[in-house]
């Protein structure tokens, strides 16, 4: 089964402005909950492009480090960029940000499909513990970047 998280976020700053801290995959780590453990090995050493090979580590169940290869497979500059596992935990991850202009600011939405391994087991696993984890990881982003960036007024 594939499973879809989607967030929206409003921001009181520019698309360009959007587009700088988000295109930039140093930041990632700033916006990813400590107790995850993430850092980024390699490919994070400019801007995103399509293309792009970026490696982390990343402990998300009981400090286990695990691997997770992604690729930047589609960029629109100062619009949308889109991730896919390559190597990870799931079976499949792909992870669409856009970013677009709106009055006072502008307006991210994130959409994530993913599919879980192990069959049976990982549909077990999703109500009981990932999506409930994916929830808190994209919770944390949204309050980080309102701690950053300020809240958005209509």
């Amino acid at each position: 089964m594939v499973y879809r998280l989607k967030t929206v976020q409003n921001l009181p700053i520019s698309q360009e402005k959007a587009w700088d801290f988000l295109s930039d995959p140093n930041n990632l780590k700033t916006i990813t909950p400590d107790y995850m453990g993430f850092k980024i090995l390699e490919g994070a050493e400019s801007k995103m492009y399509a293309g792009q090979i970026i490696k982390y580590i990343v402990t998300p169940v009981l400090g286990l480090p695990l691997r997770w290869v992604t690729e930047i497979t589609h960029v629109e500059h100062l619009q949308y960029f889109v991730d896919e596992q390559r190597f990870g935990p799931y079976s499949l991850w792909h992870h669409k940000h856009f970013i677009k202009p709106i009055p006072g600011g502008v307006e991210m939405i994130d959409i994530v499909d993913y599919k879980l391994p192990l069959g049976l087991l990982g549909r077990l696993a999703h109500p009981l513990f990932v999506k409930r984890q994916l929830k808190q990881i994209f919770d944390y982003r949204y309050n980080k970047l309102v701690e950053l960036f300020g809240e958005f007024r209509d």
